[in-house]
């Protein structure tokens, strides 16, 4: 079983095209097991990662596509906790979302998604929100 853990910020978008991305993956329904993951930098109201929006819609889409998942949370840095919630699951490889950037700054990733490249031990996709066309 290849086990992904999949790193879900607030942002609909760019979670449910990464949520897209493992979708595609061989064999996702039967050989693919996702620990969608979402860090609270602050939560002082002890929300649960179930009450977030693009949690649930990642979740939607895998359950559509027939992947088993578990929602995993945690509190404090980003890009430490996914590190560390990576190591704790043993994770074959992480995903997460990437922000749409300028020209300029398309050579460069956000700080957290840098810092999860570099710091990862196993192989990290970035995939970027969803393109929509104007009618």
């Amino acid at each position: 079983m290849y086990h992904v853990l999949l790193a879900v910020d607030e942002d609909e978008g760019r979670s449910t095209r990464i949520a897209e991305t493992i979708t595609s993956l061989p064999s996702a329904s039967t050989d693919v097991f996702v620990s969608v993951f979402h860090c609270f930098v602050d939560n002082p109201a002890g929300a649960s990662a179930t009450q977030v929006g693009s949690v649930r819609a990642v979740q939607g889409i895998l359950e559509e596509a027939g992947i088993d998942n578990q929602v995993l949370e945690a509190s404090g840095d980003p890009a430490d906790t996914i590190l560390e919630a990576a190591a704790e699951e043993q994770a074959d490889a992480i995903y997460l979302g990437g922000r749409k950037r300028s020209p300029a700054g398309k050579a460069l990733f956000g700080s957290v998604t840098q810092s999860v490249i570099l710091g990862a031990e196993l192989p990290v996709t970035v995939a970027g929100k969803t393109q929509t066309t104007a009618e």
